[in-house]
């Protein structure tokens, strides 16, 4: 497995949160939320450069029947507009219920979701990033999809 620091990603709406690995790649740790204001390609290549992370992972929000929606497009097309700006792979993997996972484990925090809303992206982001490291450990291969290997289909 190779070393370096990951970025993880979790594309919303309103924010996005954002994870970091430790430069063995083997735990995710929560780093911030960015807003999504017309900034945030900045921001996130601003962090690649920070932490000097050696590949980013960005989750792609296919709904659960494997259809593409406009969530699955915009973080496809956050991908390509930072892997344009930085000098790192850019990787995407399925993230199918982070979102969900999250909200259970800051339910079981005792937090309610209204209060989690600063954290909640971050630790959607934490749970992407620790399955694509866990996937490339068990694998000795990068998790998810480079960005050439994904073809939005027609006809969704």
């Amino acid at each position: 497995m190779e070393q370096g620091i990951r970025l993880g990603i979790d594309p919303g709406q309103a924010r996005i949160g954002v994870a970091l690995s430790d430069r063995d790649g083997l735990l995710a740790m929560p780093s911030e939320t960015v807003p999504v204001n017309g900034g945030e390609i900045d921001r996130l290549a601003e962090l690649v450069a920070l932490h000097d992370v050696s590949c980013v992972i960005v989750g792609l929000p296919i709904n659960l029947s494997g259809k593409w929606t406009a969530s699955t497009r915009a973080a496809h097309r956050l991908s390509r507009e930072l892997a344009g700006r930085i000098e790192v792979p850019v990787r995407m993997i399925d993230e199918r219920l982070t979102t969900n996972t999250a909200n259970a484990a800051l339910r079981s925090s005792g937090r309610s979701q209204r209060a989690g809303r600063s954290v909640i992206d971050q630790i959607a982001a934490v749970t992407l990033l620790q399955q694509a490291l866990d996937t490339e450990r068990q694998l000795n291969r990068p998790a998810g999809w480079a960005l050439d290997e994904i073809v939005e289909p027609l006809d969704d």
